[in-house]
């Protein structure tokens, strides 16, 4: 049996009692890299990902965000970024065994989470943010946005959901198999599909998402030490000259990992090309010991 047949569910339940649900796999005691995936998405975008660090020996946690895909939806509609650094603070007080070190893997809101704990006095071994930084560029950040509250109202069938995606992202192929789409849609009783999160999310304004990101940009000064990789999808548009230049100011030592033909979603517009990035910078700042 190989390594990615033997990945494992699992839940913890939060410090405010929403219960988040993922995957686990690897060999428990090696290196621990822990998968936050983007808003909107479920933790299903990191299955290549998943497979491929596995492979490479790590241990790997993969979980849905409060609000997202199988995790619960906070019952106060709190989605604030210092409940989700906390979330994650959670999830590896319950699944790393102490003194394992550990990786974030996050895209997008999960990179903001990423940084949030790093603000917060999280030391992990290394941070990957993929296409975020602290100050991105409201014009695509609303663009995202304005995708996922396109469709209150569902889709009356999957080829309605893949044509919403293909017009969002017309750069990727189109949906032909609609196994992806049934880990993001569920079906409910008026018979349409929904985006399986939680409306809430968008219950604030963009400025103060905004606004949330950048006040990061002071505390990230303070680990100037912790290695860190941008990935960045060269067709972004959250994701400019500007928002590097500033989180280099206040990271110094940031590498920059540009994947050509990816845009915002840089792990699912070319995974190949984005798993070479990653594991060729974590092998370097968190390799695997022989077993």
């Amino acid at each position: 049996m190989s390594r990615t047949e033997q990945f494992k569910h699992f839940s913890v339940t939060t410090t405010d009692g929403v219960v988040l649900r993922g995957d686990v796999g690897g060999m428990l005691g090696a290196p621990a890299v822990i998968l936050m995936h983007g808003g909107g998405q479920t933790r299903f975008s990191w299955s290549g990902a998943m497979k491929a660090l596995v492979d490479a020996g790590y241990y790997v946690i993969n979980y849905d965000a409060r609000g997202h895909g199988d995790s619960d939806w906070s019952k106060t509609g709190d989605y604030s970024l210092p409940f989700r650094a906390l979330d994650l603070k959670t999830v590896i007080a319950e699944l790393v065994p102490s003194g394992v070190p550990v990786a974030y893997v996050g895209a997008s809101l999960g990179g903001a989470t990423s940084m949030w704990a790093l603000t917060e006095g999280e030391r992990p071994a290394a941070v990957i943010l993929v296409d975020i930084v602290p100050n991105p560029d409201p014009v695509g950040v609303q663009k995202i946005r304005d995708f996922m509250q396109a469709n209150p109202n569902g889709f009356a069938n999957y080829d309605e959901a893949a044509d919403a995606i293909a017009a969002y992202n017309p750069n990727r192929p189109r949906y032909s198999d609609h196994r992806g789409l049934d880990k993001n849609l569920r079906l409910r009783d008026d018979g349409r599909y929904y985006w399986h999160w939680d409306p809430l999310i968008l219950g604030r304004k963009l400025d103060d998402d905004v606004g949330e990101f950048k006040t990061t940009v002071d505390g990230l000064k303070k680990v100037q030490d912790v290695p860190i990789l941008l990935v960045r999808g060269l067709n972004s548009d959250v994701v400019n000259e500007q928002g590097i230049t500033e989180l280099k100011s206040a990271m110094p030592n940031l590498e920059l990992y540009d994947v050509e033909g990816a845009g915002h979603m840089v792990a699912g517009d070319r995974n190949d090309a984005f798993n070479q990035g990653v594991l060729s910078f974590l092998t370097r700042v968190l390799p695997v010991k022989p077993q």
